[in-house]
């Protein structure tokens, strides 16, 4: 069978026999998919530093039906990620990115757009401007998120359905990883709400913000630290919601600050 080539971002690797790797990883046309790289761990290896975590690369490979994993041929280095390493915040960053990507995405469905999603912020990391690490995963949870059919109503309460930015009226919201969504002050009182946290208007406009807005124009004029901190908090919890076990990374990336 012809092989395929198709644009990667190395998600995973690990030993397999003698001298060969366990490859997972993001195509932009066929999803994630896995592989093996035969010899990848000798010296003298064709792929070379290309199975780097989260390089992006041409991988060209060997798709043979009723097969769970394809036969990696070579690979070539689009963007490595390697100047990134030596920074630790930006390579927690990078762990985090990797292990959600892998734990949340179906493999071999077309995923175009997460594709995308990886490309911008790989490209912010990269441009090291101020708070691009948390800006970068920030904007990367809340897109996943979206992207998975799993961002709540940010601006009603889930409980009684009021409004929560009533100009008139404002209200308070909460959440926890017990709830699929946001409660006002009123409806949260009369639920389990143990080690909930606030979501606040400022927080919620950020999300609102980083939906129509491209991650390096979000807030060029000043970061939020602490609303940021709490979305991303509840974004990492939906996630975590979703593959029913804790992120390994986020804990090291709050570590990193």
């Amino acid at each position: 069978m012809p092989a395929r080539v198709s644009e990667s971002f190395v998600l995973q690797t690990y030993p397999f026999k003698e001298g060969d790797l366990i490859v997972s990883f993001l195509t932009r046309d066929l999803g994630k998919l896995r592989g093996v790289a035969r010899r990848a761990r000798r010296p003298k290896s064709g792929f070379g530093s290309g199975l780097e975590r989260l390089s992006h690369i041409q991988m060209s490979y060997f798709q043979r039906e009723n097969r769970d994993l394809v036969s990696l041929d070579s690979c070539e280095i689009v963007q490595s990620q390697f100047g990134l390493s030596g920074d630790y915040a930006s390579a927690c960053a990078l762990d985090f990115f990797a292990e959600v990507t892998q734990q949340m995405l179906p493999d071999a469905e077309p995923a175009e757009k997460y594709f995308r999603l990886l490309e911008t912020v790989l490209g912010h990391l990269r441009s090291r401007q101020p708070n691009a690490v948390w800006r970068a995963v920030t904007y990367f949870s809340l897109w996943t998120v979206r992207l998975s059919g799993l961002l709540p109503e940010l601006h009603a309460c889930l409980e009684c359905g009021n409004w929560l930015e009533d100009p008139e009226n404002p209200r308070r919201a909460f959440f926890n990883r017990f709830q699929h969504g946001l409660l006002c002050d009123e409806c949260r009182r009369g639920l389990d709400m143990r080690n909930a946290w606030e979501l606040d208007a400022e927080a919620r406009f950020l999300a609102k913000e980083m939906l129509r807005t491209p991650v390096a124009a979000v807030r060029e004029n000043g970061w939020p630290d602490t609303a940021a901190a709490t979305l991303c908090k509840f974004l990492v919890q939906r996630i975590e919601s979703q593959i029913e076990r804790k992120l390994v990374t986020f804990a090291a990336l709050e570590g990193a600050g």
